[in-house]
């Protein structure tokens, strides 16, 4: 009974089971990336927001004193 056959098929399996673990750890560091960085922009995004209101704010103020 020769084994070889079965041995290779193995090792193949193997391999692409590590291939795709690497694989998977390289996308959930992506998307830890993309979750920092989509709450430092949502941040951003915020304090311009309030910024801008301020900046409304002070024109309206301006305008009702001329």
């Amino acid at each position: 009974m020769n084994l070889q056959p079965l041995e290779t098929k193995i090792d193949d399996l193997i391999k692409v089971s590590e291939k795709l673990a690497n694989e998977n750890n390289k996308l959930r560091q992506n998307e830890a990336e993309l979750i920092s960085e989509r709450s430092t922009l949502l941040e951003k995004n915020a304090l311009a927001c309030s910024r801008i209101e301020d900046m409304i704010t002070r024109l309206k103020a301006m305008e009702i004193n001329l």
